[in-house]
């Protein structure tokens, strides 16, 4: 896994989602946000980045939580949290590519330029951050290589496509690629807790 800052999780892809288990994630999401909407500070306490940095860990949160914001209100819905549930427990790598793509392509037109790429890199680049002074070298030189090996066509520009066959050609390009994030210890407690 390329970028799990907050833990790995236990993949279920393929699980049933039954009407209980659905009913039990209505009640949780209720009763911890009972505005009936989950916004940027909720969604942090539930799926937190253990960074060094409150502020890539705000920029990272921001992203995240926008790319399941798919009625861009500024908060989720029960709906909303119930993808982005789904997509952590449950989803498959292609699906988790596909959300990496969108989280990536910040102006949602369908393909990713090298500013688009850099920015996504920046942040992740602070947040693993193992020596300050090489962080910008590192970032442009893992957006270039980035475009090298997922670029085909030469356009400046990955599409879909090109995202999703280079990361599953290249084990590094999919390291740098796909963007896991997995839920915090409190959201996994209380996400295991019965009833």
């Amino acid at each position: 896994m390329m970028f799990d800052i907050m833990g790995q999780t236990q993949g279920t892809a393929g699980t049933e989602v039954t009407s209980e288990s659905i009913q039990e994630l209505y009640r949780k999401f209720t009763s911890e946000c009972p505005s009936g909407n989950l916004h940027l500070h909720e969604f942090k306490k539930f799926f937190g980045v253990n960074s060094k940095s409150a502020e890539e860990e705000l920029a990272y949160a921001e992203i995240v939580f926008r790319s399941f914001d798919t009625n861009k209100d500024g908060q989720l819905d029960f709906m909303e949290f119930v993808a982005a549930v789904n997509l952590i427990f449950r989803g498959k790598l292609i699906d988790k590519l596909k959300w990496s793509f969108k989280v990536y392509d910040k102006d949602g037109n369908g393909s990713l330029t090298k500013q688009e790429v850099k920015h996504v890199v920046s942040i992740i680049t602070k947040i693993k951050r193992q020596n300050a002074s090489q962080d910008a070298e590192n970032v442009d030189g893992i957006c270039n290589r980035i475009f090298e090996l997922a670029d085909k066509n030469h356009d400046s520009e990955i599409c879909l496509e090109e995202f999703i066959e280079g990361a599953e050609k290249d084990p590094w390009l999919m390291e740098q690629l796909r963007l896991d994030i997995a839920p915090t210890n409190w959201f996994i407690s209380h996400h295991n807790k019965k009833s």
